[in-house]
């Protein structure tokens, strides 16, 4: 009966262990989860942003100052605070959706370490990856 007990003990240790791990496991990297998968046709789809040129909708060679970006309200602030970790060319190549966009800021300020500028600012940096970067226009 002590055996039965014991080895009854070490089985609920032993899922309760595995839950635990479970739980803890981290949340994957919006940057790499679909990775693999093929593009689609799917606007909503943010692999969907490998197919568009990367010269697609920047409308020529864009500011040579801003690191090529394309002139527009917010070009300025979308360098500054972009280049802080990665160049302009990150940028230039994007093509996701709306929402992806709002899922990278986040990302980015969470995960990151990014420097959340004030609410304004990130609005107009937002409006103008959106504006010229998206893949739903």
């Amino acid at each position: 009966m002590k055996h039965l007990f014991a080895m009854g003990a070490g089985a609920v240790a032993a899922l309760a262990l595995g839950a635990g791990l479970a739980l803890a496991a981290p949340e994957p990297d919006p940057m790499t989860a679909l990775a693999g998968r093929p593009a689609g046709a799917d606007p909503l789809d943010p692999m969907t942003a490998l197919m568009a040129r990367p010269d697609e909708g920047t409308g020529g060679e864009g500011n040579a100052e801003l690191g090529g970006l394309p002139e527009g309200p917010g070009a300025e602030d979308t360098f500054y605070q972009c280049v802080a970790c990665h160049s302009t060319e990150i940028i230039k190549q994007q093509r996701v959706t709306d929402h992806r966009w709002d899922e990278l800021w986040t990302w980015m300020v969470e995960r990151q370490g990014m420097a959340e500028p004030d609410e304004e600012t990130k609005k107009v940096i937002l409006t103008y990856l959106k504006t010229y970067f998206s893949s739903e226009r």
